[in-house]
Order: C-alpha cells, then sequence, then structure tokens
C-alpha cells in the first residue's frame, strides 16, 4: 500500500474518460475509439489506481482465460503520480491477483519499461521464432 492512494478491480469506479484520455494518445494505443476501449475492459480483469481525491491516476488491464494464458496491456501511471512507486505496487496488485496464479505464459509488449517489467520475472521471448502475430497498427484509424 502506499498512503494517499488505491487500487481497484471494480469496473464501476473506473474513469473511462481518464483512461481513454490517456490511452488514446498512448504509443501503443493511439486513437483508440472509446467504445472499443469499453469492450476491452469489460472482457479483460482490469485495475485501477486512484488517488485520496478518487481520481484515476493508473491503470493496468490482464487479458486472460485465467486458467492457461494472459497478456498484460495498457499500463500506465499519470507522469504527475511517477516516481512514487505506484508502477510497481500496479504491478505487484496484478501478480498477487487469485485468478493470475498457475497460468502457464503471462506476456507484453513495451518500448520503454523493461526495467519494471523484469522485476517481475518478465524476460524477453525465450523462443521469439515461435511466435507470429497479425499486426494492424492503423486499426483505429480505420474505424473513423
Amino acid at each position: 500500500m502506499i498512503s494517499g492512494y488505491r487500487i481497484s478491480i471494480n469496473k464501476a469506479e473506473f474513469d473511462i474518460d481518464a483512461i481513454h484520455a490517456y490511452l488514446s494518445q498512448s504509443y501503443w494505443s493511439p486513437d483508440i475509439p472509446k467504445e472499443t476501449l469499453e469492450r476491452a475492459i469489460a472482457h479483460s480483469l482490469c485495475f485501477a489506481v486512484f488517488n485520496e481525491s478518487n481520481e484515476q491516476v493508473g491503470f493496468a488491464r490482464m487479458i486472460t482465460d485465467t486458467a492457461t494464458f494472459a497478456y498484460l496491456a495498457d499500463v500506465y501511471i499519470l507522469e504527475a503520480h511517477r516516481n512514487k512507486g505506484l508502477s510497481k505496487w500496479l504491478m505487484q496488485s496484478v501478480a498477487d491477483h487469485p485468478d493470475l496464479q498457475g497460468l502457464r505464459r503471462i506476456i507484453l509488449a513495451t518500448r520503454d519499461a523493461h526495467g519494471l517489467y523484469k522485476q517481475f520475472g518478465f524476460k524477453p521471448l525465450a523462443n521469439p521464432t515461435t511466435f507470429m502475430e497479425l499486426w494492424a497498427p492503423e486499426v483505429y484509424s480505420q474505424l473513423k
């Protein structure tokens, strides 16, 4: 726990507008439509970080079958709240969640947060040649 902050998995508390404002400007999901984000959140295990004024200042989303596999996505802490240990606390909350125990594989993609994720056991792909992808980076702009 970090004084003045709390983490919730109760989607009824989430500030979808705040999440959308951040993610639609992020490098990994630019221009994501709000409706797409709402559907993604509805079908994922999500974690939100709130400050003592109940403003949402962070988020993480785990796409998972809760049995064998998960994909960690959309992790952020607003810049004004960084360097307080919130990202580590958020990641520890994700790692400790009962629905995420005993999974065979958890993956993520990051451009710049390798140091954070290494602290939680993430490593480069052991055999990247076995992974394939359908990559459509312009998909959101095509929805307009």
